[in-house]
């Protein structure tokens, strides 16, 4: 089935949608989480399969118009919520029985189209970068965080190698006055950043995605929720995960491959654990990449990568060891709460 011509209608296109339905299967029927449901692309072309209900979720309240125009559609099918995924397990029940939920993670182009909202490089506004239900702005944290923290947050968050000039010029332009526009902003970093003609991306790219991901937690929210999600999913359940930067599928990869029944012993001369725990079925660990046509009809699908795995049917236990594993991402989101 080909589903990316008819999602040219929507505000924001539905990444691998093709290929998230063939993972689901919504025609076999079932209860399926969109766990960022965005102008509802995935929801719509699940419930347009019978025998289908959606719970979907977004932390943005933008998201609210296009979940009511669904609702009125599919009406005891649908249901929207207004919360984080952290708090998948608030909206489903212990009791259902999940078939799959979605996660498509990072910005949405509707969040990236309304510039006031301060995400776009082509912003004139504050940036503000804020996904919904925050308490922390972008503002915020350029105009009132220490140097050291300003430092780590760019090079733990973007992976920016010239993070300390980058934020000690932040710091001594604001001595002056307060950064209160995005191309304030930016004409500091581009002034901090040595010169590569050769690279094509956008040179305050890292420092943004820095300051988003700890405006909005990102990393906390994306471990909590596939934990939680962890929990719901039904046996032989399905989670998915479209990521768009190297942290977030190096969790997910990590998480998959860590707890799936086929992980490999972490020395060939220790004895195989038959007693193991695991939460997945033999993991592939196969990255799903969009096609060349999609990435053509939305370019902001490029450098998408989906993985899947499928629960098994052992019962749940908490995977305490992702959070060691990122734990040095996790201290830093809670710094200066």
């Amino acid at each position: 089935m080909n589903q990316i011509s008819s999602s040219k209608s929507l505000d924001h296109y539905p990444v691998m949608l093709d290929k998230v339905l063939e993972i689901c299967s919504p025609q076999k029927g079932g209860l399926f989480v969109d766990c960022t449901f965005g102008s509802g692309g995935y929801s719509s072309a699940i419930l347009s399969s019978p025998n289908t209900k959606v719970i979907a979720i977004d932390r943005d309240l933008n998201t609210q118009k296009y979940a009511k125009d669904i609702k009125n559609k599919f009406k005891n099918r649908f249901e929207f919520h207004n919360i984080k995924f952290s708090e998948l397990d608030k909206v489903v029940k212990k009791t259902q029985k999940v078939d799959a939920i979605i996660f498509d993670l990072g910005l949405s182009s509707l969040q990236i189209k309304n510039l006031d909202r301060g995400f776009s490089f082509n912003s004139k506004a504050k940036p503000d970068m804020r996904m919904g239900l925050n308490t922390l702005s972008g503002s915020e944290v350029i105009n009132n965080f220490e140097l050291q923290t300003l430092k780590d947050i760019f090079r733990i968050f973007g992976e920016e190698s010239e993070s300390f000039r980058i934020a000690s010029n932040i710091i001594a332009e604001r001595k002056k006055k307060s950064i209160t526009l995005i191309p304030d902003l930016i004409k500091i970093i581009q002034r901090s950043k040595k010169k590569d003609f050769k690279k094509k991306i956008n040179v305050s790219t890292k420092v943004f995605q820095a300051i988003r991901i700890f405006v909005n937690k990102e990393i906390s929210e994306l471990i909590n929720g596939l934990i939680k999600a962890t929990k719901l999913v039904n046996e032989n359940g399905k989670i998915i995960v479209i990521s768009f930067h190297s942290i977030e599928d190096r969790i997910v990869k990590y998480f998959f491959t860590n707890f799936s029944g086929n992980k490999s012993r972490s020395s060939r001369y220790y004895p195989e654990n038959i007693e193991k725990k695991s939460l997945f079925k033999n993991y592939k660990n196969k990255i799903i990449r969009p096609s060349e046509l999609e990435v053509e009809k939305n370019n902001a699908s490029r450098s998408a990568k989906l993985r899947y795995v499928i629960r098994n049917e052992q019962d749940f236990f908490y995977p305490k060891d992702i959070e060691e594993k990122f734990i040095n991402y996790l201290e830093l989101e809670r710094r200066n709460d």
